[in-house]
């Protein structure tokens, strides 16, 4: 059974975070606010927030499970791992878990509010913060941890011709992927990805890119595993943030899939950005 959580919100470092803070607002239709010591940008159904630090790293990624008993079936899993000391931003909240991964990326798990905006409240271009990615030469470890310590669903895996796992996708609620997971000979953070509701809203973003001079550094393709269709650009610090749609909605029986390690496999309609 999936978690029942979606991802709220993307917590980057930054050598320039009110650069890529402008950025985000710019490109991704967003209101920047100071938050602590660096910045805070929002929309309806998507959150970006940078500090100082080293580029390409990830502060935290915060996700909220979906009601009281997700919430207590998750608590009572992760229950003899270590946790982290919350962020200062979640400080005093009572159902709120933080954890490190094995490549000491932070995870902040809270309870989700009981009224949360709807797509058709947005007065902005529509689209829904929904997974990121991580770049680890610690494949078989982090998958592990994610999918037996936190519970999240393989969905799809990608293995090379002498079987060696190269990626992997998983799953926190019917969606294909909240996290995909590349090999790469560092660990650092790899994207974040942004759903748009259907075709024509993908036409609007990319004719809003094109207006504030913001080129597509890949794509428009479609994704072999999760089906979604796709363009990517690169914030300031190098990061890729992604518009998709049409992502795969998983029933909760789905086997897991597998793929070759091939540029096909991460974009079917052509050229590919392999991490390995």
């Amino acid at each position: 059974m999936e978690l029942q959580a979606a991802l709220q919100c993307i917590h980057l470092y930054s050598p320039d975070p009110l650069q890529a803070a402008r950025f985000y607002c710019a490109a991704y239709g967003m209101v920047m606010a100071p938050a602590g010591d660096g910045y805070r940008c929002s929309a309806p159904g998507r959150e970006v927030q940078l500090s100082p630090g080293a580029a390409n790293q990830l502060c935290y990624a915060h996700f909220a499970l979906q009601g009281p008993q997700a919430w207590e079936r998750f608590a009572a899993r992760v229950q003899l791992l270590v946790p982290e000391p919350l962020p200062p931003a979640f400080a005093g909240q009572s159902q709120a878990l933080s954890l490190r991964d094995p490549d000491g990326n932070q995870l902040v798990f809270t309870l989700a509010p009981s009224a949360q905006l709807s797509q058709s409240d947005m007065t902005q271009l529509p689209a829904t913060l929904q997974h990121f990615a991580l770049r680890t030469p610690h494949l078989e470890a982090m998958l592990a941890f994610y999918s037996q310590q936190l519970g999240f669903v393989l969905s799809d895996a990608v293995k090379d011709p002498e079987g060696v796992l190269r990626a992997c996708f998983l799953r926190t609620d019917t969606q294909h992927h909240a996290l995909a997971l590349f090999f790469a000979p560092v660990s650092c953070f790899d994207h974040q990805s942004f759903e748009a509701p259907d075709w024509d809203s993908m036409k609007q973003w990319g004719d809003h890119m094109a207006a504030i001079r913001q080129p597509i550094v890949w794509g428009l393709g479609r994704h072999g595993p999760g089906n979604d269709v796709f363009f990517m650009v690169r914030d300031p610090d190098g990061n890729l943030a992604e518009i998709s749609s049409e992502i795969e909605q998983c029933a909760p029986d789905r086997p897991a899939g597998l793929w070759p390690h091939e540029e096909r496999t991460l974009n079917l309609w052509g050229k590919a950005i392999l991490r390995s």
